[in-house]
């Protein structure tokens, strides 16, 4: 089972890195909201290691980003 959720957090932290090279063309506001919504579903995976935690962590921290970014 720790495999597999390490397997799953490395493919968060990837597919943010990934995301992130498409940020060149955004606002400030818009990359500080796909910034957060990034490292919220990267933390919500870590902490939880369930589908519904990276889900909630990534809009939590989606709208911290978007609050940040104004």
């Amino acid at each position: 089972m720790k495999t597999i959720r390490q397997i799953g957090t490395l493919a968060t932290i990837v597919a943010l890195v990934a995301g992130l090279s498409a940020c060149e063309g955004m606002s400030r506001q818009g990359r500080d909201t796909a910034i957060g919504a990034g490292l919220g579903g990267a933390a919500g995976a870590a902490i939880g290691g369930n589908a519904l935690s990276t889900i909630g962590g990534a809009a939590a921290g989606g709208i911290i980003g978007n609050q940040v970014g104004k």
